[in-house]
């Protein structure tokens, strides 16, 4: 197993900075994910620890052995895209086989790992078959039987299931999931869904214009967010976000705006009064009272029926916001609604800065 570290690695292309100065350590046999929207640095900074890509500044290290100017051929690494990319004219157990081939294995050994790749895939009945013969997950697992094949030290993954029905996503996910615990090959896998991200890492590396803005298992980057953007990019739907101003009553200071009043917690260290932002996720807000809640008023303009939950978009004195409510619960669109925020569920934002400080 091989630990990966990224030492202040900038990528540039022209003026364009895709990759700004990201140090991480990766530790030997980690599911690490890159995660974040299109254009955010994430599959550079893949193709840069592959070597398919020159770092402008920084190093790479695997263990302690620097890589930052190898090739790829030489840094044992095997990359699976998302477009598959196998070979249409070969066989699938050629197509596994295909690596081992260009380091002129003996056939003996590769027809062994070939079986043994294929097995670990579920893939024995397909080695016979061409690409076109096969669906479209049948061909990914291909494409990450050949990618294993090699027993790299690293295993690198660009956004491998993006081309897959939504079942079909699922169902792989686990399958690749268990696959790298059973192989206990370290692994950087780059997705913008975050579903992905938080099923499969062990740590999820939020990404945003090239700078690596929270990394942390996703209990952390769901529940701690470090700032505004990881905050919203996180969680489905999104966070509600509220402009409010901090006042004190009756010695405790509180979270205010228009038809909103929420208690903060005594620890909290403030510099100013205005110039923040409450957060509070759909989820956390209820349709029953219960102890530490502030109650809240609205009218449902839109319902989401998706019946194991119900969504609804709610109008409230203080802006829009929706909630994530019980599918059981029987709501219409034009009523008025009385519902319930959790305040020890709630996130502070500094406007400027966008930093979290609660």
């Amino acid at each position: 197993m091989v630990k990966v570290t990224l030492q202040e690695v900038t990528k540039q292309f022209g003026k364009t900075t895709a990759v700004n100065n990201i140090s991480v350590e990766i530790e030997k046999g980690e599911f690490i994910v890159l995660l974040g929207p299109s254009g955010c640095g994430k599959t550079t900074l893949l193709r840069c620890i592959s070597g398919l890509e020159k770092v402008t500044s920084g190093k790479i290290l695997f263990n302690e052995k620097d890589v930052t100017n190898l090739p790829p051929k030489e840094r044992n690494i095997s990359m699976v895209f998302q477009n598959y990319a196998v070979w249409p004219h070969l066989k699938v157990k050629d197509n596994i086989g295909f690596p081992l081939k260009i380091k002129k294995s003996p056939p003996q050994e590769i027809e062994t790992k070939v079986k043994w790749a294929s097995e670990m895939l579920g893939i024995t009945e397909l080695l016979d078959r061409y690409p076109h013969q096969l669906s479209g997950g049948q061909r990914q697992r291909v494409a990450v039987a050949r990618a294993i094949v090699m027993e790299p030290d690293v295993l690198l993954m660009d956004e491998p299931l993006s081309n897959l029905d939504a079942l079909l996503r699922v169902k792989m996910r686990s399958e690749i999931k268990k696959l790298q615990e059973s192989l206990k090959v370290t692994t950087i896998y780059v997705t913008h869904d975050q579903v992905e991200a938080m099923t499969m890492g062990d740590r999820i590396a939020v990404l945003r214009n090239g700078k690596l803005q929270q990394i942390g298992g996703s209990d952390e980057i769901y529940h701690k967010p470090a700032n505004l953007f990881v905050a919203g990019f996180i969680g489905s739907p999104q966070m509600n976000f509220i402009d409010v101003e901090l006042k004190e009553a009756d010695g405790t200071l509180n979270a205010t705006t228009k038809g909103l009043q929420i208690p903060l917690p005594e620890a909290i260290s403030v510099r100013n009064t205005s110039g923040y932002i409450l957060g509070i996720r759909p989820e956390h807000i209820y349709t029953k009272e219960s102890p530490n809640t502030t109650p809240i008023s609205g009218n449902i303009y839109f319902v989401e029926a998706l019946r194991s939950d119900t969504v609804l978009h709610l109008n409230t004195e203080f802006g829009k916001i929706v909630v994530k409510i019980p599918g059981d619960f029987d709501a219409k669109e034009g009523e008025s609604i009385k519902l319930y925020i959790d305040n020890s569920k709630i996130h502070l934002f500094e406007k400027e800065s966008e930093h979290s400080i609660l």
